[in-house]
This record gives C-alpha cells, sequence and structure tokens, in this order.
C-alpha cells in the first residue's frame, strides 16, 4: 500500500509542481518508509542540504553550471538589434502558452470588444460611400482610384484614421480601424495597401509615439487632412528581412549658418505609395564624424522626415507588384540635405531607430494584416456559398457535391477563426498592450489563411474565378495574395524566426532573466532563475505526461459544455509545448536559432494554441450562442489537427525524443481533421440565406445594385433559396407518380396543370433561372478591348442572358 500512496504523491506532487523543500521532505518520507540505512541518510542529507540552502547551491553547482555553459558555447548570441527586438512591445497571453499551465480565466476575460455606435455610423456613411464610388475592376482599368476618390478618402479623412481628433484625424481605436479596413479589404485590395501604410508603419504612427510637440503639431494636421501623402521607406536591395542592415547613411555636419544639418544618400525599394509621397519617413545609418550631437561617431540607426521636393530626392519611378495597381516604388535620395530638426523624435532620438521601428511593429502587424485578411475571407465566404448555389452541373447545384463542401466548410469555419483573432487581437492593443509575439502570429497566419481560402474559392469557381473582368470578384485578390505575404516581415523568417525564435526568449518566465544573468556573470541572479527553471520544466514534463494518458481530463476547464473539452486540449497542448520547448534549448542551446525547420514547427504550435484560444473567447463572448457550435467545433478541430502536425513534426526531429515518443504522439493525437459530416454542416451554413450566413461575413461591403457582380450574385442566390421549396414540390409529385419526368418546360406546365403549383410559382421559377443563368455569365472582349490598356466597364455578356430571358417569357 505505501508504494502506491508514494507513487500517487510522486505524481501529484510532479504535476502541480512544488519546491525543492517539499521534495525533499517527500525524499525523507520515502526513506523513512522503508527503513534507509544510515549512509543513504546522511548521502541524502548532504544533498538536501546543498540544493535547498541558496549559498551553499550557488557555491557548489550553480557556479560549475555556469562555467560549463560558456565553455559549451550555449548561450544564445543576441545582436544589439535582436535586443531591440525581443524587448519591443509587451508579453500578453503568449506567455500562458509558454507557462504550460494557462490561465483560461484570464484568457477569458480579455477584453473582446464591440464596435460603438459612432463607428457604426462612420461604417453606414463614408465607408460605404467610398466604396460605392468604384468598383475593384475600375481602379484596376485605370490602374489607380478615380480622383473624386482619392479626394473623399482625403475629405473623409481616411488617411488620418488613427491621427487624434485634435490633430485633425478621426481618432479611431484599434478595432474601429481594423474594422473599416476589413470593409474597404472586402471591396478592393487596393483601398487597404493604400489607406493602411498611411496609418500603419509610417510618419503618422512614428510622430505620434516619437514626435516632438513641434513635429506633431506642424506635420499630423497636414497628414490627417490629407495634404501630406506620407510614405516609409525602410527596405534596401540588401536589407529586406534583415533590415537592419540597411547601409542608407546621412553624415551630420554644421553648416555655414553654425546650424546642423545632415547630408543622405540611400536606394529603397518596395516602398508603397513612393511614387506620389510628399513626405518621406526614411531609416538610415547616422554618422557624427565630428561628433557634433554628442553621442560619438557612429549613432546608428535613425529615423527622419524628408520632404518630397528636397533637391536630390528621386520619385520618378514605380515597380509593377504582381499587376496590383497601388503605388509601389523605388525611392532615391543623392546628397539630401535636410535639418537635424527633422529627426523624428529630435536629436535626442537620434540612433533610436531600430527600437522605434520595432515598438511600432510590435502591435501593427497585428491590425492591419488580419483586418485585410478578415475582410478578403468574408467575401470569399459570402461569394462561394452563393456560386455553389446558383451554379449547377448535372442538374445539380455544385455545393451539393461532397467534393465542392470539403473546400466550403475549410472556407466557412476558418473565416469564423479568423474574425475571433481579429477582434481578441485589437481588443489587447486597445487596452494598452504591444503584442509583439502574438502579432507576428497574425500577420503570418492570417495572410497564409486567407491565400489558402483564396486558392479553395478560385477551385470551386473554375472558369468563372479565371476568367477577369466586371464579373469577376475574385482573380484579383488571388493576384495581389502574395504581396502581404512578403511585406513587414516575409512570412517564412516570420515563421521560423519570431514566433517562436523571439517568442521563446521573450515570453518564457526565465530565459531572457538566465541570458542577462550569465551575460553579466551574475551567479545570484542566474541561480534563482534557474533553478526555478528547473522545477518548472520538471512539472511540464508530469503535466505533459499525465495529461497525454488522460487525454486532458485531468485539467481543469473554466467552462461547461461542448467547448469544454477544447480548454481541457489546450492544457495538454500547452504543458507538452512548454516542456517541448526547454528540452529544445537544452539539446541545441545557442545553436537553435539556427534550426528554422524546428522551430517552425514549434511556431505553428504556438500560433494553433493562439488561434484556437481567440475562437473560444469569440463563442464565450458572444453570449454562447448554439447555431455557432458547428463553426467552433470545425475551427477548434482544425486548430488541434495543426497542433498535432505540429507536434509530430517535433518530435520525428528531435532525435531524443523520436524512438520513446513519436509512435506514441501518432496513436494517442491530441487532433485530427474535422469529419465530413461536421464539413457538410458548414458548407449548408455558407448557402442558407439567413442570420448565420449573415453574421458570419458581417461588415463586408454588399452592394444592392444587381447590375454590380456581387449584387447580382446575392440577387440569384436569393431567388435560388426561394425557389428551391417549389421545385422539391414538383420533384415530390414526380416520386408520387402525380407527374412524369419531362424536359424543364413541359414539366412546369404539367406541374401547372396538375395543381402541383401555382402561376405565382412559375413566375418565381422564370425569375430565378434568368437572374441564375446571369450570374453565372463570365465576361470577354472584342480583340480591341482586350488590346487596349484601359478594358470598358460594361460587361460584354449580356445576350444570352437577355435571350434566355426571352425564351422563359
Amino acid at each position: 500500500m505505501p508504494i502506491f500512496l508514494f507513487l500517487f504523491l510522486f505524481l501529484l506532487l510532479g504535476y502541480i509542481g512544488v519546491p525543492l523543500w517539499v521534495w525533499s521532505l517527500y525524499l525523507a518520507a520515502v526513506l523513512a518508509a522503508f527503513n534507509a540505512p544510515i549512509w543513504v541518510w546522511i548521502g541524502f542529507g548532504i544533498m538536501a542540504a546543498v540544493l535547498n540552502i541558496p549559498v551553499l547551491r550557488r557555491t557548489i553547482i550553480t557556479s560549475q553550471i555556469v562555467k560549463s555553459i560558456k565553455a559549451l558555447k550555449l548561450l544564445p548570441t543576441i545582436s544589439e538589434t535582436e535586443r531591440a527586438a525581443i524587448e519591443a512591445g509587451t508579453v500578453w497571453v503568449d506567455g500562458e502558452f509558454f507557462s504550460g499551465s494557462p490561465n483560461f480565466q484570464r484568457l477569458n476575460s480579455e477584453p473582446y470588444p464591440q464596435i460603438s455606435p459612432e463607428l457604426q455610423a462612420f461604417l453606414d456613411g463614408p465607408v460605404e460611400q467610398v466604396c460605392r464610388m468604384t468598383t475593384d475592376w475600375e481602379i484596376y482599368s485605370r490602374k489607380d482610384f478615380p480622383p473624386q476618390v482619392w479626394d473623399y478618402l482625403k475629405q473623409e479623412r481616411f488617411l488620418g484614421a488613427i491621427i487624434p481628433k485634435e490633430y485633425g484625424g478621426l481618432g479611431l481605436s484599434s478595432l474601429d480601424y481594423s474594422t473599416v479596413m476589413m470593409k474597404l479589404a472586402s471591396r478592393s485590395f487596393i483601398y487597404t495597401a493604400t489607406v493602411g501604410v498611411t496609418n500603419s508603419l509610417g510618419p503618422a504612427k512614428l510622430l505620434l509615439r516619437y514626435g516632438t510637440p513641434e513635429q506633431k503639431e506642424y506635420y499630423l494636421p497636414r497628414l490627417a487632412r490629407g495634404e501630406e501623402i506620407p510614405c516609409f521607406a525602410l527596405t534596401e536591395p540588401n536589407a529586406g528581412s534583415d533590415a537592419a542592415s540597411i547601409v542608407s547613411e546621412g553624415v551630420v555636419f554644421k553648416g555655414t549658418d553654425g546650424k546642423l544639418y545632415l547630408r543622405l544618400n540611400w536606394k529603397k525599394r518596395y516602398i508603397t505609395l513612393g511614387a506620389i509621397a510628399t513626405l518621406i519617413g526614411l531609416a538610415f545609418r547616422l554618422r557624427d564624424p565630428d561628433n557634433l550631437l554628442g553621442k560619438g561617431e557612429d549613432v546608428g540607426i535613425t529615423c527622419a522626415l524628408i520632404p518630397a521636393d528636397t533637391p536630390g530626392v528621386v520619385l520618378e519611378r514605380r515597380h509593377d507588384p504582381m499587376g496590383v495597381p497601388f503605388y509601389n516604388s523605388p525611392i532615391e535620395g543623392h546628397d539630401v540635405v535636410v535639418s537635424v530638426d527633422q529627426i523624428i523624435g529630435g536629436v535626442e532620438q537620434a540612433g533610436q531607430g531600430w527600437k522605434m521601428l520595432m515598438q511600432s511593429l510590435a502591435a501593427g502587424r497585428g491590425i492591419s494584416f488580419p483586418a485585410t485578411c478578415t475582410g478578403i475571407a468574408k467575401l470569399v465566404t459570402r461569394v462561394t456559398g452563393a456560386y455553389a448555389t446558383v451554379r449547377h452541373q448535372f442538374g445539380l447545384s455544385i455545393g451539393r457535391f461532397e467534393g465542392i463542401e470539403e473546400p466550403l466548410a475549410r472556407i466557412g469555419g476558418l473565416t469564423y477563426l479568423m474574425e475571433a483573432g481579429r477582434i481578441y487581437t485589437c481588443g489587447a492593443v486597445d487596452k494598452g498592450e504591444q503584442p509583439a509575439v502574438i502579432s507576428a502570429i497574425a500577420k503570418y497566419n492570417f495572410t497564409e489563411l486567407s491565400r489558402k481560402i483564396i486558392n479553395d474559392g478560385m477551385d470551386i469557381l473554375g472558369g468563372a474565378g479565371i476568367c477577369r473582368g466586371p464579373r469577376n470578384l475574385l482573380a484579383n485578390i488571388y493576384t495581389a495574395t502574395p504581396i502581404p505575404i512578403t511585406v513587414e516581415g516575409a512570412n517564412i523568417l516570420t515563421r521560423t524566426m519570431i514566433i517562436f525564435g523571439q517568442g521563446a526568449i521573450r515570453c518564457h518566465p526565465y530565459i531572457y532573466t538566465e541570458i542577462e544573468a550569465l551575460n553579466q556573470s551574475d551567479v545570484a541572479a542566474f541561480d534563482r532563475a534557474f533553478w526555478h527553471h528547473l522545477g518548472w520544466m520538471v512539472r511540464n514534463g508530469f503535466r505533459a505526461v499525465l495529461l497525454n494518458l488522460s487525454r486532458g481530463y485531468l485539467a481543469r476547464s473554466p467552462v461547461s459544455g461542448a467547448t469544454a473539452k477544447y480548454y481541457r486540449k489546450l492544457a495538454w497542448a500547452s504543458a507538452t509545448f512548454a516542456f517541448l520547448t526547454d528540452l529544445a534549448l537544452i539539446v541545441f542551446g545557442g545553436t537553435l536559432k539556427r534550426r528554422e525547420k524546428l522551430t517552425g514547427r514549434f511556431a505553428d504550435v504556438l500560433s494553433w494554441m493562439y488561434l484556437g484560444t481567440a475562437t473560444l473567447r469569440r463563442f464565450e463572448a458572444e453570449g454562447r450562442q448554439q447555431s455557432d457550435l458547428p463553426l467552433v467545433h470545425w475551427a477548434m478541430q482544425y486548430a488541434f489537427a495543426q497542433i498535432q502536425q505540429g507536434f509530430e513534426g517535433i518530435f520525428n526531429n528531435l532525435s531524443v525524443l523520436r524512438e520513446l515518443f513519436a509512435w506514441w504522439w501518432r496513436l494517442n493525437p491530441i487532433g485530427t481533421q474535422p469529419g465530413d459530416q461536421l464539413g457538410s454542416q458548414i458548407a449548408q451554413i455558407l448557402q442558407t440565406p439567413g442570420l448565420l450566413r449573415d453574421r458570419l461575413t458581417a461588415g463586408i461591403h454588399l452592394p444592392d445594385d444587381a447590375n454590380e457582380a456581387l449584387g447580382r450574385l446575392e440577387r440569384a442566390f436569393l431567388l435560388s433559396s426561394q425557389v428551391e421549396p417549389v421545385l422539391k414540390t414538383i420533384k415530390a409529385a414526380i416520386r408520387a407518380g402525380k407527374l412524369s419526368p419531362q424536359q424543364p418546360e413541359r414539366l412546369i406546365a404539367a406541374a401547372l396543370e396538375t395543381g402541383v403549383i401555382s402561376k405565382q410559382d412559375i413566375e418565381l421559377i422564370r425569375e430565378a433561372e434568368v437572374a441564375r443563368n446571369d450570374a453565372i455569365q463570365v465576361d470577354s472582349f472584342t480583340l480591341e478591348e482586350y488590346r487596349s490598356d484601359v478594358k470598358p466597364i460594361a460587361v460584354a455578356t449580356k445576350t444570352p442572358v437577355q435571350q434566355q430571358a426571352r425564351s422563359m417569357g
């Protein structure tokens, strides 16, 4: 009996995590119970004294560990630019996942805000109006906004959305700005590429946080009114993802008037709005050979504001990114001279440019990209659900085929998840967080999920998706998809280096403290962190094993009901993730950041724990609506399938664990892909008019003009849904023997004669058929029109529809 008792206590103490002195008491009780000999007691007493008395532990054990770490070069080297990135922003709920024991009460108490009546009025007014002013096809045909759209964007302060009202801007919160961007994205990617750069990483954001009072008073009102068109010039030919390697240079010198100036030379590329900018935010390396600023010769990366009309500035060229007509340009500067007062934040902020950029990115990446991608996802959801209903093959709507249901389910389930992540992240930023790791997770995953959704949408639309023209709703966003994948940290780098590489150091409760202590040779500080860290790892090891064996049921869920199991699985995933993180750090030490295949898999697990948490938070915040459960179940099952895949990759590539655990993890998976029956439910939601479909796609632009592509498709979809009961009545009559199968026109006439349907039903059938045939037409052009730089706005495929209308009338 004592054996089972001590085993139970052993597992219990390990699972809850107890300090060294409790373990010492436990071992003493074991020794006493089994009448250990005196020499064992002596050895145990010495060991317990050394481990539990800090001064002895530091002298005898910790000091030797420190020497070994330095001798084996296990300490990761952190450059100043890496340090700035790691220290940028704040640790938010990401720290919970590294803990191995997430506090679900905290996760569910984090804000999940809703838009205000004031913002709704702005969405229904200026945002709706600017969406109506032009179509995506017109923008592409013109390769620019119409002049009246530019004027309206400036007039209504779209370019100064985040600038406070006291400076003439809209003063939008992160959620408000995100919601506006989402609606604009559903109309055209060009809107978000244009409005986004003026409000994300650019002069306005940097000025708000770091600008001098004089800079703010002068520039912010001009930016808010659109009198200044800003750009931010960071990327160079040899400094892309490694932006800290910029070679653009500024040199401080004293003018003949006794004032200090900067002489700047640069070559930048991929600069959004560069060709039309009037104000350039420039990142460069500042040198001060005569130490005129008192900061040494190599001052460091600095940000300054350069009026575009300054002599030496060259803005005359433009890139062509995938044919997507937003302004993206190379810009150059040759012996450009400006006052040192143009440094953002003044001379005091000289050399602080990299830190400024990292801190601005810490929150910015998590707002604009998720908004744009969610708007696109909702548009694709709306379009594919309607198209799958109105497009018929083999006598059936294509949405009834299981091959179509599968991508429809992905589109719907991922759209629900993305909206959850968008709002959850915005809530954090609006409450004052700057969640750098979460923002990187959002940037990477939303752009990748958007790409997946668009690909699925194109597969469903088939030929209608690839033939460009006014009727095509997806081709242009399909073409534009690689653009957000590459900017503000290319996705490959974001996944392999930022999410986990920086996250493991920034969010882990002990790693960064240990690194700092080792760098400073502070044995006492290292001792405090290391032994707590060791206990932390032991606890997570116990939790990982026991939660795996119990499939999470040992963990506590903060809720009951259908979603409780997902909280328990998140606890299981977190414990395993935290333990494997520590194990990888021990095995690879400072070389871990170079093992990008491995860190990418850790990043995937961390990402999907966050996205799953956001999904659960949405379900709770929106009142646990039972109608949403199919979407919640699909999103969570998909999330855990991705977590499973990530863990399998980690186990298979950690040789120390491959033989021991990889096979077991496959036999006892934490998740599998959603089942076909659940997927069918999601596909049906997308193809059924009503509140659930409307809520899933809420916040996008829905034109009410039936001559527009989406308006036309929506009308056909609604009519097809209305006529479905009539068609079912006819089919039931055939099965009952009241009608015989025959050609549609004759069948409808026979149904009327036998009283199966009414004249009103026939009118509805004819109206729906005309609308359906109109909606599935694709654009075509004359040879002259096709060769023209500006394609016609009118559609060239009306005749077959008109003929169809006449034949049925």
